[in-house]
């Protein structure tokens, strides 16, 4: 089977210029980067919540992750900047049709009552960003080693000038969008 970035090049590239037209290949959209993002409010509390959810996204992307730190001090939250208070991963290249290929093909459908993403999450911009309520739709986290279930942000960055672009390029890939 072809991989989802072959499948990008031979199938979906022409399919757009044909749908809207371009006079150049270099107008199609593409895909930038992915982007995915655990934000641990509890990490405040227990830090080793921190530890394993980075191992967890390690496992999930292929990629070690970044820690994320508080930009500002908030009382309310014993929140100080400066504070460990999540991680997250930038996929780019081939990393990134690996994750969405997986992602679209293995993790969404192991969704409980899966109806398919929101078409309403694009931003105005052509970028689409979708949560993800547990980690445990990724086959390649082990049930057993996790203490917490955690949630994701993935957000998925393309060249995209419309969200109708950006839509369609997400649809040819496989995405399931909700009708």
């Amino acid at each position: 089977m072809a991989t989802l970035k072959e499948r990008y090049k031979k199938e979906i590239v022409p399919a757009l210029l044909k749908r809207f037209k371009y006079k150049n290949v270099m107008k199609v959209p593409r895909l930038g980067k992915i982007v995915i993002n655990m934000g641990l409010g509890e990490a405040i509390q227990n830090i080793k919540i921190l530890d394993a959810s980075m191992r967890e996204l390690a496992e999930i992307t292929g990629q070690r992750p970044i820690v994320t730190k508080a930009r500002k001090s908030i009382a309310q939250f014993k929140v100080r900047a400066g504070m460990p208070i999540g991680c997250m991963v930038t996929l780019r290249r081939d990393r990134m049709y690996d994750f969405l290929d997986r992602f679209i093909n293995t993790a969404l459908p192991r969704v409980r009552d899966f109806k398919g993403v929101s078409p309403d999450s694009f931003d105005g911009r052509g970028n689409y960003t979708l949560g993800v309520r547990e980690q445990l739709i990724f086959p390649e986290v082990d049930y057993d080693k996790v203490e917490k279930i955690k949630g994701m942000n993935i957000s998925i960055v393309m060249t995209a000038k419309t969200d109708q672009e950006a839509m369609e390029l997400l649809k040819m890939m496989g995405m399931p969008f909700r009708t």
